[in-house]
């Protein structure tokens, strides 16, 4: 089927930094004397928002991270995005193909309004999002796996669940997605399709997205 709007998660999708992000949590967090690994963060963290690690530490250890917490993360993560960050190797063709095709798109992300955009300036992807199709959590107080992030970009790009698509890359972005009626593309550069359930359809190479889309066959046109 066609897609109206197609609502982009932005970490691991847009830009390639959830082994830089992972990486710094599961460091950080061992620092802070909660060890954990980068398997660890891949698994309980990736797609959420922060305050999923909050409530994970505290229900597993009935300790509180300290009031700096995410100061001193994102400070770290937006160190390492200026030094190392990268677009996801074939994204702006797919942005590309869906300006051509008068597709309208978004982004709809568990990370602040601050980080998205120190992420977007750092993989050189700035001119693509305008600000008003830069959703994340802070909008909705709710982070993945509830819908509620879908729903309010969908909303405020005037178009029904029913005909957007998701693009995802973790669990708890899909979840989300299905959550919101609408369907979703699991890309699966960093966990691989059987850990990614629930989602319409599956790739590997962001180059597979256009065809996944319908845009080769004029979507939107």
């Amino acid at each position: 089927m066609g897609y109206d709007l197609v609502i982009f998660d932005n970490d691991g999708v847009l830009v390639d930094s959830e082994p830089l992000a992972n990486g710094i949590l599961a460091e950080y967090l061992t620092e802070l004397g909660h060890p954990t690994t980068y398997e660890d963060s891949l698994r309980d963290y990736m797609g959420s928002a922060v305050h999923r690690v909050h409530d994970l530490v505290m229900e597993r250890t009935g300790a509180r991270l300290p009031d700096d917490f995410e100061e001193q993360l994102n400070a770290r993560t937006f160190a390492a995005f200026e030094r190392e960050l990268r677009a996801v190797p074939g994204v702006e063709e797919v942005l590309g193909a869906l300006t051509a095709g008068g597709v309208g798109y978004c982004l709809a992300s568990s990370a602040s309004h601050e980080r998205i955009r120190v992420g977007h300036r750092a993989a050189g992807l700035d001119g693509w999002f305008e600000e008003e199709w830069i959703f994340s959590s802070q909008d909705v107080g709710k982070g993945k796996p509830a819908p509620d992030l879908f729903l309010h970009a969908a909303r405020s790009m005037g178009v029904e669940p029913s005909r957007c698509v998701v693009i995802e890359d973790s669990p708890l972005g899909i979840q989300a997605a299905v959550a919101a009626g609408m369907d979703v593309f699991a890309f699966t550069a960093m966990l691989p399709a059987d850990q990614l359930p629930g989602a319409t359809g599956h790739f590997g190479d962001m180059k597979q997205l256009t065809g996944l889309l319908g845009l080769e066959a004029g979507l939107g046109m």
